[in-house]
């Protein structure tokens, strides 16, 4: 990795991940757990998987008794989850569409966490931040129009890189996934073809083939073990397996990477919430105001019945989970707080859940 300081210090912020992302992959295999009299069983997104698992379950039980069982299967697999109602709230970082929302019946969903998912490499020889990347080249690779890491536009990009004559493996998400969502959702803002052939969703059809993996982890395994591969996951899984990001080149032309503050900045778009509370930040305009911004930014939603037997218990945890202090907790994971005007509508949105 080269020596620079502000790649040292995101070392530093993610290294703790490796502990807690453990954490999260052994917990994923408890989606079918029994819920407990003493605690809130949640499953969804592996994305906020280390803020629930990592910080907000065991301080909200150290503070409260009341325990937070939480099994990372997938954005899909939590909504179908809290639709079956074999758990007491799901969590997605992608909104519900209209038919699942339907077949929710009475849920709704309150963005409690902002985040980030990015682009990363196995080339060897190349180390983190080195690879330099733009929407359009992202897409290509994706789309199986660029397929050799020594491709003339790549190198065009990394002048200084000696880029492999090397084939391109993708690597991509094989469950229903928001990674996926929030990924899909830039490549149709910086890709006519990927938007009118592909479009977003929390699962496409991936036209340059390339290997699935099941959650974050999944994708992390994969790349790890794959030469001269490229995925993509959430921030928090990329020092547990000593993974390379990518410099992704944003709207303003500024060669970016995920961090609290580029996120915050990339969160500067929200003017205000739907009633929907669907909110997209990725690929923010270019301005000055975002020249900082990394353009793969997401919020992510717990979803939750209007009607629950425990609705006191979860107005409580989500409520907690909303505040200052907590929102401060799980930075160390490169979570942003929550811009304020999405968290007084995420607070007003708890005032629905109801017995």
């Amino acid at each position: 990795m080269p020596r620079n300081g502000k790649l040292v210090r995101i070392a530093c912020v993610l290294a703790a991940a490796a502990v807690l992302a453990a954490v999260a992959v052994a917990a994923a295999g408890a989606a079918g757990a029994k819920r407990s009299g003493g605690a809130l069983v949640g499953a969804g997104s592996s994305l906020v998987a280390p803020a629930v698992q990592g910080v907000w379950g065991p301080a909200y039980q150290s503070k409260t008794g009341v325990g937070i069982q939480y099994s990372a299967v997938g954005s899909g697999a939590g909504i179908a989850q809290i639709t079956a109602r074999t758990v007491d709230f799901g969590a997605s970082d992608a909104p519900m569409t209209p038919d699942q929302a339907r077949h929710c019946h009475g849920c709704i969903e309150i963005p409690w966490a902002l985040a980030a998912t990015g682009p990363i490499e196995n080339i060897p020889g190349v180390n983190g931040l080195q690879l330099h990347l733009t929407g359009a080249t992202l897409a290509k690779i994706y789309l199986g129009q660029i397929t050799n890491w020594s491709d003339p536009a790549l190198k065009r990009l990394n002048p200084k890189l000696k880029l492999p004559n090397h084939s391109i493996t993708t690597v991509h998400r094989s469950d229903g996934s928001g990674d996926t969502y929030a990924f899909t959702d830039y490549l149709s803002k910086v890709s006519k073809t990927w938007a009118s052939e592909i479009g977003k969703s929390t699962s496409v059809n991936w036209p340059a083939g390339g290997v699935g993996g099941k959650g974050n982890s999944g994708v992390a395994q994969v790349v790890n073990s794959t030469p001269y591969s490229i995925g993509y996951v959430s921030t928090a899984y990329v020092i547990q397996n000593h993974l390379h990001m990518v410099r992704l080149q944003n709207a303003a032309g500024n060669y970016t990477y995920p961090s609290v503050k580029s996120i915050e900045s990339a969160a500067q778009l929200v003017k205000r919430v739907p009633a929907n509370t669907v909110i997209s930040i990725t690929d923010p305009p270019a301005s000055h105001k975002y020249r900082n911004a990394w353009p793969i930014s997401t919020f992510t939603y717990a979803i939750v019945p209007t009607k629950s037997a425990k609705a006191t218990e979860l107005r409580d945890f989500i409520g907690w989970a909303l505040g200052a202090k907590q929102q401060k907790a799980i930075q160390h994971y490169v979570f942003a707080p929550l811009p304020a005007l999405v968290a007084k509508v995420a607070h007003n949105r708890l005032k629905k859940i109801h017995s």
